[in-house]
């Protein structure tokens, strides 16, 4: 695994900067077996942080998919995003050239309030996702004048980084909980949750997609053919969270499909021909979590990979 800042050669380049799901892993409040066992240092967990990505064609421009809390933290301990030679540009630096938001959660957010200071760089997203970012006053901590706010229309392909381009789809998934109704219609298709293909120099193609309420025709005719999709992988079975006793919500109630079973991931993609399969935003009462656990060897055996914060991925 490699985190330097060295060039991508050409091609396609993303680093996991953070693999968990809302609250990382171990969760701060948590003792279901998995967080209490991390803790505990116990061999076969691995501390995770919250969900993000950074993509990259030439090593020097870098964008980063959903800014998570740990965002500055993920930040220092990836050389290849750490600002270059102050000889060479200054004071003040960074390879990060834009920000992409694939929807509202907070745990893909609340990341953009730790690059505040004063640096230009353009945050991309629907029209929908931008506006629920800029109706809270909080983010006007981000100076206008420098960060631009670009909204980006579905399924048009547009320039993500140089040698990068990118094209936003939709992917059935709900509101953030915090602008959730007395109703939640936890599939819905449109602006507010998106997935994203990105396509290298020499036509190979990642697709970024972590979160996903259900599989349809059109979101599988969307992933066949990518060299790589990171892919939801919240939860190993859908009631996981209240048969462990820490919640009262399904994976589906919060607008995740499960891996398993019959309206789960791995079913889903038996069919679609994918080359490699890695499954992100990772919930930390998931069972995969666990080297040598039923649920990591169903996983394994299926073809699929457990990301890791600082995973290297070139297609």
């Amino acid at each position: 695994m490699s985190t330097g800042r060295g060039a991508a050669n050409g091609r396609l380049r993303a680093l996991v900067l953070g693999a968990a799901a809302g609250g990382g892993f171990p969760q701060w409040n948590c003792n279901c077996a998995n967080c209490a066992d991390v803790r505990r240092g116990v061999r076969g967990l691995e501390p995770r942080t919250q969900s993000s990505l950074a993509v990259t064609a030439n090593g020097a421009e870098w964008a980063i998919l959903n800014a998570s809390p740990e965002i500055t933290t993920q930040l220092i301990r990836t050389p290849a995003l750490h600002p270059a030679d102050p000889a060479s540009v200054g004071n003040r630096h960074t390879p990060i050239h834009t920000v992409l938001i694939t929807n509202g959660d907070i745990d893909h957010v609340t990341g953009l309030l730790g690059l505040r200071e004063k640096q230009a760089f353009r945050v991309l997203g629907t029209a929908e996702i931008l506006a629920v970012i800029d109706q809270n006053p909080i983010f006007q901590a981000l100076d206008r004048s420098l960060v631009r706010f670009e909204p980006v229309a579905l399924d048009e392909p547009f320039a993500l980084v140089p040698g990068v381009t990118a094209t936003l789809f939709p992917v059935p998934g709900k509101v953030p909980l915090y602008l959730e109704g007395e109703t939640v219609v936890t599939d819905l298709e449109g602006e507010n949750t998106v997935g994203v293909d990105l396509v290298g120099p020499s036509g190979e193609r990642i697709a970024y997609v972590p979160g996903c309420a259900r599989m349809t025709g059109r979101l599988k005719d969307r992933l066949a053919g990518a060299d790589v999709v990171f892919f939801d992988g919240t939860v190993f079975t859908d009631d996981e969270m209240i048969a462990q006793g820490v919640g009262q919500k399904t994976g589906r109630r919060m607008g995740h499909m499960a891996m398993s079973g019959p309206d789960g991931s791995l079913d889903a993609f038996r069919d679609i021909p994918v080359k490699r399969r890695i499954y992100v935003h990772i919930n930390n009462t998931n069972p995969a979590l666990r080297e040598g656990s039923s649920a990591r060897r169903t996983v394994e055996e299926a073809g699929w990979e457990i990301a890791t914060d600082g995973m290297d991925v070139t297609p």
